[in-house]
């Protein structure tokens, strides 16, 4: 079935921004390379993805031109609360990020919006952190100075247009896809009461979702917890996927659709923004039907996930937590990317993960050669020789591949 989208709709699709998570270089270029308009990333201070890679200052200068040379945008995020030592060196790094031109940084602490605002020119953009739910909220923040504001996950899509109605002037930016949190808008303090390790500082451990059992005082033998008979991870939450909604997403009034995932694999990265980037030009297109979503969605199956939901966005009754395990489903691997496009039928790859000479490799690409299949049966490195067993990581292969349409930055995969 095809979707009836108004030509209104048709032309948010073509201006909306796809924002992807930029946990290193490589998720970066990857990121760009199959569709988004922009990035988010953080420093090596601020931020709070602290196990991430994440840039520091000559790598966010490196990081901003590559971007702006490909007309996207970068965003850093500035998005932990606060202490009193944090900003000593403040002002000295918002001087490193103006002159390297980032687009905005991402605040959820009033002092740090407070101290950016008063010592540095850059744009503002309230971080989801700040658990923002309703229109009043936005219309505080966009008085203080704020150019935009990344709603919490909690808002459902009537909300949403009712904010943009509310606040015409505010850009909305909402998620769209990736790992939801067990607590408000991420703001929980379990992982730093049994680890030390401080969310709300950028270094999150997970505890929701680890296996749990308690104990009544007084007894000896513990019980599982437990809603059903599913499973005990009830803290568990399921994967955002919002990409068979993208219409009502875009007609609620957002102009920012953002993927989690800065601690994801660039693999991760190029699958989910490969399929929203398809998914929005089909819109755009007036394309967009049941037949392709279906395609997409086994797209995005075959990216690390959990199961599935859409989260907080309508009023349906559905369970947002995932039961079976804390762990995600992984049923393809990140074998190479393209470096080069031979004219003889070949390609020039750097490996990531093992394959073997015979067998099947399947294409991710920007282009009409995606989720392609082909056999490998010749692979030679840099001195031509044979390679039987390709378990060298970041090595250069070329391998056959009858696929013309494949570029740089594309990705070579298998199942695991």
């Amino acid at each position: 079935m095809t979707h009836i989208i108004s030509k209104n709709t048709q032309k948010l699709a073509q201006n909306v921004e796809l924002l992807a998570p930029a946990g290193s270089m490589e998720k970066l270029i990857t990121a760009i390379h199959f569709g988004a308009n922009a990035v988010y990333l953080a420093g090596k201070r601020y931020g709070l993805r602290a196990y991430a890679d994440n840039f520091d200052d000559d790598e966010i200068k490196q990081a901003v031109a590559y971007a702006h040379e490909r007309n996207v945008k970068v965003y850093v995020t500035l998005n932990i609360f606060a202490k009193n030592a944090d900003f000593a060196d403040l002002a000295d790094y918002l001087r490193v990020l103006e002159k390297a031109n980032v687009d905005a940084v991402l605040i959820s602490d009033i002092g740090v919006f407070d101290f950016v605002r008063n010592n540095s020119n850059l744009k503002i953009h309230i971080s989801t952190q700040a658990n923002t739910t309703n229109k009043h909220a936005v219309k505080f923040w966009h008085e203080l100075g704020a150019e935009r504001v990344v709603l919490a996950r909690e808002v459902p899509l009537t909300e949403i247009n009712e904010i943009a109605g509310f606040c015409p002037d505010v850009q909305l930016e909402t998620f769209v896809h990736g790992a939801m949190c067990i607590s408000m808008s991420g703001r929980c303090l379990m992982s730093n009461y049994l680890s030390n390790r401080d969310a709300n500082r950028g270094e999150c451990v997970q505890a929701c979702r680890w296996q749990w059992q308690v104990r009544e005082v007084g007894r000896e033998d513990y019980m599982p917890v437990c809603e059903d008979e599913r499973g005990t991870y009830i803290f568990n939450s399921k994967d955002m996927n919002m990409l068979a909604h993208l219409p009502q997403v875009l007609n609620a009034g957002v102009v920012s659709l953002k993927v989690e995932g800065r601690m994801k694999s660039a693999f991760y990265v190029a699958t989910v923004i490969n399929a929203y980037r398809r998914a929005l030009n089909a819109i755009a297109q007036d394309a967009f039907d049941d037949s392709l979503i279906a395609e997409l969605n086994a797209e995005l199956d075959k990216a690390s996930h959990r199961e599935y939901t859409t989260g907080f966005y309508f009023d349906e009754e559905q369970s947002r937590q995932y039961y079976p395990s804390s762990k995600a489903t992984e049923t393809y691997k990140f074998v190479a990317v393209v470096k080069k496009v031979n004219a003889d039928g070949t390609i020039t790859i750097e490996q990531r993960n093992k394959f073997v000479l015979g067998e099947t490799l399947e294409t991710l690409s920007v282009s009409a050669d995606t989720n392609k299949s082909f056999t490998v049966n010749f692979c030679i490195d840099e001195k031509g020789q044979t390679v039987q067993v390709c378990n060298k990581v970041k090595q250069i292969l070329t391998i056959n591949c009858p696929y013309g349409l494949l570029a740089v930055g594309d990705i070579l995969r298998k199942t695991v």
